[in-house]
């Protein structure tokens, strides 16, 4: 073996030593709960969430402390003990009930956890709404007949994210939110609200509204598509520019607020090699098959990431429908993720009368519901005061952060 060779082993097994690859691990935990008034599945799911903390724990603990000294004396001492772990396929595999005390095992899959530190907001699927994405010019999309584009890439990008399992995704990819494509998203309304997304947000009851704007189709050298024995000549031994550009701006507005949450310009250049007839629209087999349809095929997979690292950082929000004394009924259910005994802050959402058009402001209500049913689309749950002692009523939030 000679010395290079050697050297380059080394290096790998240092390598390897230093910087280990990260891997899920498999972990179990135990968790215990009391049993009141003979509510087990409650008790359950206290036990669940003290055993996940407890898993947690042992994956990745962050310990800190602070000691207070006066006069070289330390008066205080605090240990505070987080994790940022995230469990994966969490499930009970034991269950021991003494009385009514309640310990539960529950094993997982645990991986490095979120920057971010989502917090159980990050094991909900959100409501998202994906609109069209109009052309800014529309001629630009006749060479090779894919004026379809504003409908078919949000549809694509609906399924892509649809398929992660991680949102609850809805089509309305003939609606168009600006009237304006030119100065998207940034043109105002006389209301001082940049599009009708709070509009659209309540129709659809989503918390997130995904839109965009195609700005460019373009072929770099339109005169490259010239119908001339010279001009066919040249694109024949490839002489002439054949790539077109794709530029798209994309947006995602919270629908409660109508405010910016994602921001990004996409855009890639690639040969558009397509015979003639052989691409008739933006979803045809022909149009996938041009390097410039593979090109920007890359460009929707990173648009659709992009989606969802915007929103993994966002807290869980949902409607208050009804408010029955201490009773209150919420527009999320079991297809959300929400489960019995799942706890939730109650948020008033309040307009000023100069300023009826407005952002609402959330102002904490200090009050939590705790869910008891759940149904697919909706659950209810309890608070310890009235709706009218704490002013909570229809059209407030319940936020899981």
């Amino acid at each position: 073996m000679n010395s290079a060779r050697l050297l380059l082993l080394v290096t790998l097994a240092v390598n390897l030593l230093v910087y280990p690859v990260a891997q899920a691990v498999v972990l179990e935990g135990l968790g215990h709960a009391t049993i009141y008034n003979g509510d087990l599945e409650a008790a359950r799911e206290q036990a669940r969430k003290a055993a996940l903390r407890d898993v947690s724990l042992q994956y990745e603990a962050q310990i800190s402390s602070h000691d207070t000294m006066e006069n070289g004396v330390v008066t205080e001492s605090r240990v505070q003990v987080a994790s940022s772990a995230r469990a994966r396929d969490a499930r009970i595999v034991d269950e021991y009930r003494r009385g009514d005390l309640l310990r539960v095992t529950v094993r997982a899959d645990m991986s490095e956890g979120a920057s971010c530190g989502a917090g159980d907001a990050a094991d909900l699927k959100k409501r998202v709404a994906v609109t069209g994405f109009p052309i800014l010019y529309p001629d630009q999309a006749r060479v090779g007949r894919i004026s379809d584009a504003g409908e078919i890439l949000p549809q694509r990008l609906q399924a892509s994210l649809r398929e992660t399992g991680r949102l609850q995704v809805f089509g309305a990819t003939t609606s168009r939110l600006f009237q304006d494509l030119l100065n998207a998203p940034t043109q105002q309304g006389f209301d001082n609200r940049l599009t009708n997304v709070i509009q659209v947000a309540r129709e659809m009851d989503v918390q997130f509204v995904v839109t965009g704007v195609i700005r460019d189709l373009g072929v770099s050298d339109p005169a490259a598509w010239g119908t001339s024995v010279i001009d066919r000549m040249q694109r024949g031994v490839g002489i002439a520019n054949q790539n077109r550009r794709f530029v798209a701006d994309m947006m995602v507005f919270d629908g409660f607020s109508g405010a910016p949450v994602y921001q990004q310009r996409f855009a890639t250049e690639a040969k558009w090699d397509a015979g003639p007839g052989a691409s008739a629209g933006f979803d045809s087999a022909g149009f996938d098959e041009t390097a410039y349809g593979r090109a920007v095929g890359e460009v929707m997979a990173d648009m659709s990431s992009a989606v969802q690292e915007a929103l993994a950082c966002q807290p869980f929000i949902t409607r208050v429908t009804r408010v029955d004394g201490n009773r209150v009924t919420l527009a999320s259910g079991a297809t959300a993720g929400l489960r019995p005994g799942d706890e939730l802050n109650l948020y008033r959402s309040q307009r000023f009368f100069d300023a009826l058009g407005g952002t609402p402001e959330l102002s904490d209500s200090q009050t939590r519901v705790t869910l008891r049913n759940v149904h697919p689309d909706f659950s209810n749950g309890e608070m310890p005061l009235s709706g009218g002692e704490i002013n909570i009523q229809r059209d407030d939030v319940a936020i899981i952060w």
